[in-house]
């Protein structure tokens, strides 16, 4: 059913040339984001219909070779955390938690108890994110400045919990925070409970290479999320997409190797989230609004690699029905964790 749906679509171009590697002992976990069409709670095919909790979404991604899952921790109890610990038991798998931070004091009470639930599942980790797209959500160096004041306060909120249940809260480097952001934060509170969720793909909206932001990043490393991309220049910017791992411009074995390196047990969490490209525009003046100037080095710079690197056909999701849009984010999951299984030795 999977190739009759690629062949139908149009959209499974055969792997790369694959060379087989050694078993790294782990296997390539899913993200909820990848399921961004499926997993939406509010979605109503009939055919695909939502996952109903996290145990369900074990079980699936277990069928094509996942060796487990990040998803939401909010609104578990009792029995759902037994059900999810012996799933993770029966069937290999791991599990970690994508959690919203404290926003206020009055808001600790529920950030503890769900991080204490998630713990009898068997987390121990929670993903974060603080902001959206500082390019699109902002208009002023002011704007900006008061939201990184806000998620200094949020993470000391944070922290603390995460220092009482001996769990690690990992931030994100979502299209926000520069790596040298990241670094602050981590550098300051100088707890080893708070570490860094290390997108691959994130901070090229903010004009960083991966192999830096995973360099700069990697001793901080407590979970990724694992994406290969395509760019291609358009007139305010480029696009930037999400692709199959093994279908890109990242060196996969060098981000991972690099992860590794400084923190062995590291998992990896594919984020493959299935839609049209996202617009960069950072040839723009509202781009830099955010930022102390505009820096035409670093512009000209990357503007340069993604030239080199630029993908004619990213993929997209227009015109596409929903069950349709369903069977494509399933394509590009079970793609990604096949060349993750036999070129980047995630099996085990």
């Amino acid at each position: 059913k999977l190739a009759a749906t690629a062949t139908f679509l149009g959209l499974a171009p055969a792997l790369p040339a694959i060379s087989h590697a050694a078993s790294r002992g782990k296997r390539l976990g899913i993200v909820i984001h990848s399921y961004a069409f499926r997993g939406s709670r509010n979605q109503n095919s009939k055919q695909y219909p939502p996952f109903k909790d996290a145990v369900e979404l074990l079980e699936h991604v277990s069928t094509y070779g996942a060796g487990g899952v990040q998803t939401r921790t909010s609104g578990w109890d009792k029995p759902l955390t037994r059900q999810i610990r012996n799933t993770c038991e029966r069937l290999g798998l791991f599990i970690e938690g994508t959690i919203s931070a404290p926003g206020t004091a009055d808001d600790l009470d529920r950030f503890d108890t769900e991080v204490a639930m998630a713990k009898e599942a068997g987390v121990k980790v929670f993903r974060t994110a603080m902001g959206g797209r500082r390019y699109e959500d902002f208009q002023s160096r002011h704007e900006w400045l008061e939201l990184k004041d806000r998620s200094w306060k949020r993470i000391r909120l944070a922290e603390s919990i995460a220092r009482k249940h001996k769990v690690q809260l990992a931030v994100e480097n979502h299209k926000d925070w520069e790596a040298d952001d990241l670094i602050d934060f981590m550098e300051g509170m100088g707890s080893e409970y708070l570490g860094v969720t290390i997108d691959t793909g994130n901070s090229i909206s903010l004009l960083e290479h991966p192999d830096e932001t995973v360099r700069r990043l990697a001793k901080y490393g407590a979970t990724t999320h694992i994406k290969d991309m395509g760019v291609q220049e358009y007139e305010d910017g480029f696009l930037l997409s999400e692709v199959p791992v093994g279908q890109g411009f990242l060196n996969m074995k060098s981000l991972f190797d690099t992860l590794e390196r400084r923190n062995p047990n590291i998992q990896f969490c594919l984020e493959m989230i299935t839609r049209n490209p996202l617009r960069v525009p950072c040839k723009t003046k509202g781009y830099w609004a955010t930022f102390e100037k505009q820096d035409a080095t670093k512009l000209a710079k990357a503007l340069k690699w993604i030239r080199a690197h630029s993908q004619e056909d990213l993929p997209s999701v227009k015109g596409k029905t929903l069950d349709e849009k369903i069977e494509y984010e399933e394509l590009n999951n079970r793609l990604s964790v096949e060349y993750a299984e036999k070129a980047l030795g995630l099996k085990g």
